[in-house]
């Protein structure tokens, strides 16, 4: 079987929930109390997605790199950002970038700021994955890494027009894990 390592950096801003995403999909496990990153830490999970091995290797960003945000911001202004680091992305990524959108801490329904259907239309428009989270009660945090397997194209894809596509290296296949 295959292995593919897919490279996942959680973009966001302070307070969004990255670090708690990270954990419960690599250990499944929620800490209240998590510390704030610093800098950027690095996990790594490898989970069976149809016929291949897809080795997440996941950079958890601190959310301060460029936008350094008060802590008294409404949770609305963390979904006006992202429109910012998307098109960060768009412009100093690679072209055949994944871009999925975790609304998480959906458990929070009371202080919701951002209806799913705004969140959900505005992944559309940009051909995004859109997957509603809660770490905190392990609520779509596999879904939302199945769903990223999902829009990675097979080794077996044929090239984009023009030729300009990219090439998957198949490395050795380790013992078979599962996430779920």
């Amino acid at each position: 079987m295959a292995l593919r390592e897919l490279k996942v950096c959680l973009l966001g801003d302070t307070g969004v929930g990255k670090s708690s995403i990270v954990w419960r999909f690599v250990e499944d496990s929620f800490d209240p109390n998590i510390n704030p990153t610093i800098g950027a830490s690095f996990m790594t999970k490898t989970v069976q997605y149809q016929n291949e091995l897809h080795k997440f290797l996941i950079w958890d960003t601190a959310g301060q790199e460029r936008r350094p945000r008060l802590s008294s911001l409404v949770l609305q202004e963390t979904f006006s950002t992202l429109k910012n680091w998307v098109k960060e992305l768009r412009q100093h990524g690679p072209p055949n970038i994944v871009v999925a959108i975790a609304g998480n801490k959906c458990d929070l329904i009371d202080v919701r700021e951002v209806m799913e259907r705004d969140a959900k239309d505005y992944a559309d428009s940009i051909h995004a994955v859109f997957v509603e989270t809660s770490a905190k009660n392990a609520i779509n945090i596999n879904e939302l890494f199945i769903e990223i397997s999902r829009r990675i194209p097979s080794t077996d894809a044929s090239p984009p027009c023009g030729g300009k596509g990219f090439k998957l290296r198949r490395q050795p296949s380790e013992p078979k894990r599962s996430c779920c």
